[in-house]
């Protein structure tokens, strides 16, 4: 059965509205090496406008949208006095963000160590197509899976993130 990704964008937003990221698991740095991937930080599509995009979800779902799309906000499983966050973002249908890749959206997901993960994975053959990039609110990789996905791994420090966004006066969808 093939989806088509309008319908796979909404089944993503549907698993992750009724509770999927709640059952995300702690980030920490002194993660246990079993922990991979802890839950979804985003999810992110390609259409040919984002601003009315981000418009329609808002008005007609209820998302709390900024200029780069909607923060779902939730609390780790293992640790319900942390926030943990979700990307959802839609880019123009010309972005090359998502290249090599030529599919119509990119996953992002969360890990407890990306250094730990990333030695597995080299070791397992897995390359990633770029080089760590740092910043205040976590660290992003990106890999190519088997059948030519781009996806984003992301360390965060969701107390950072928490903190920018507020800063920047971007509500967050909860």
């Amino acid at each position: 059965m093939r989806i088509n990704t309008t319908k796979g964008i909404a089944l993503l937003v549907t698993a992750f509205l009724l509770g999927y990221g709640t059952r995300s698991l702690h980030s920490t740095k002194a993660a246990d090496s079993s922990r991979k991937v802890t839950g979804l930080g985003g999810i992110f599509f390609k259409c040919r406008d984002p601003k009315a995009m981000r418009a329609w979800y808002s008005t007609h779902l209820g998302l709390a949208t900024n200029q780069y799309g909607s923060v779902f906000e939730w609390r780790q499983a293992l640790d319900p006095t942390q926030k943990g966050f979700t990307q959802w973002s839609p880019f123009n249908e010309k972005t090359q963000y998502f290249a090599p890749s030529t599919k119509e959206f990119m996953i992002n997901y969360r890990v407890a160590n990306m250094d730990a993960l990333l030695a597995q994975l080299k070791e397992q053959g897995v390359m990633p197509v770029d080089s760590v990039q740092a910043y205040d609110y976590g660290k992003f990789v990106h890999l190519m899976d088997p059948e030519g996905n781009k996806i984003e791994l992301w360390e965060p420090v969701d107390a950072v993130y928490d903190k920018m966004g507020k800063d920047m006066g971007y509500p967050t969808t909860k």
